[in-house]
């Protein structure tokens, strides 16, 4: 079956007691065994859940993988692929990454004795530089959060496997419609299923997704030790969204196409982060790694924080807001919102300070989404 078959019926077959065509919601803490060990296959919901075991199914299929493990929220499923480094080891992460990630690393990974390195995600050669005996994982977002660079995920791939070392992508911002890293030689994929692959900003998840089999048991002690899993409604609002995932991808990136060209041309703007123009610099990348561009873009307005701040409270069918990947279109300062965690010099060494507006680009109309952004980079000029 084709990906938008598989988002609609992998592992959503007719429900076995009753023939409901939707996977029911089993909002049940535990189940009744006929005698101590003998039951259906669930025990207690911390360990398994039938709605949840649907989602983990049809996550694992749109990924092209044969493990697939739901989390409570992104940053969960994060902290478990994490939780496979031990004291001693070393972690290569790329630089650009989500506030919440670095966060992570910086205030948990590191006291759990793992060291970090960050580096150029767009440089192979930068991984390569920072490999050393004690790696045991390399890190990535691609695209990344927020300015969109890209990393060679089988380049990179052959680095972490040529020194013993397993990749990890985090691949919210592409979904599974766009890019699947595992088919490129990753070992793990991280997603906040709260953004697209729900869809409707009404429930917050993650997942791991991988295709070996030790891993997939490792992570799915912790998922069951430590506890942080998805409630059987969150999960079930999780695989509604997540059946029309390719139609939305669909739009969402059309959308974000017309958007991104149109204010390339636009008085103001310095710079606009999208790997659907030509101008990316990662352009080719693109092209060959992903069946397209996505739905988010970053702008580098003309001017400090005030010339942001203009653009954002001009904003009208935009949202300012955190999060991303709804059908409704959002508008974030990432300096003061998504990445606020990190210290001032460091986001402007980053590149994340001034001027820098980040945009999910929603599905609604195009005409209306470039009329709102308009409005508010005449707001921003008027400073």
């Amino acid at each position: 079956m084709r990906f938008a078959t598989r988002a609609i019926h992998a592992g959503q077959g007719p429900d076995p007691s009753t023939g409901a065509t939707i996977v029911p919601i089993y909002q049940t803490s535990t189940f009744t065994q006929a005698a101590p060990g003998d039951h259906l296959g669930f025990e207690y919901s911390r360990s398994g859940n039938p709605t949840r075991a649907a989602l983990e199914t049809a996550l694992a299929s749109l990924e092209g993988a044969a493990h697939g493990m739901a989390f409570a929220s992104g940053l969960a499923a994060e902290n478990t692929v994490f939780s496979l480094l031990a004291t001693g080891d070393h972690v290569i992460a790329s630089e650009d990454l989500y506030g919440g990630t670095v966060r992570l690393l910086e205030t948990t990974v590191r006291t759990r004795g793992v060291d970090v390195t960050y580096v150029d995600g767009s440089s192979r050669d930068s991984f390569a530089a920072a490999m050393r005996p004690e790696t045991r994982m390399i890190w990535v977002e691609t695209p990344s959060n927020p300015l969109l660079h890209l990393t060679d995920i089988a380049s990179v791939a052959g680095v972490a496997h040529g020194g013993d070392a397993i990749l990890a992508v985090d691949n919210t911002f592409a979904t599974p419609y766009l890019q699947q890293p595992i088919s490129l030689g990753a070992d793990i994929i991280v997603h906040s299923t709260t953004k697209y692959i729900g869809g409707h900003s009404d429930a917050v998840g993650g997942a791991v997704v991988t295709d070996d089999r030790e891993i997939a048991d490792r992570v799915r002690f912790h998922q069951n030790a430590a506890g942080g899993v998805p409630g059987p409604f969150d999960s079930w609002l999780i695989l509604r969204g997540l059946k029309t995932l390719a139609i939305r991808m669909r739009e969402h990136q059309m959308n974000a196409r017309l958007l991104a060209e149109h204010v390339s041309r636009a008085s103001g703007v310095e710079a606009v982060y999208y790997p659907g123009l030509p101008s990316h610099p990662q352009a080719e990348l693109a092209a060959r790694q992903m069946s397209g561009p996505g739905g988010m873009l970053s702008l580098r307005l003309a001017g400090d924080r005030a010339a942001a701040l203009r653009f954002l409270r001009a904003l009208r069918v935009f949202s300012l807001a955190e999060s991303l990947g709804g059908v409704e279109s959002l508008a974030c300062y990432p300096s003061e919102m998504t990445h606020a965690w990190l210290s001032e010099a460091e986001r402007e060494r980053r590149g994340i300070g001034g001027g820098l507006v980040r945009l999910s680009v929603g599905i609604e109309d195009i005409e209306d989404l470039i009329a709102d952004v308009d409005t508010a980079l005449a707001a921003a000029r008027a400073g």
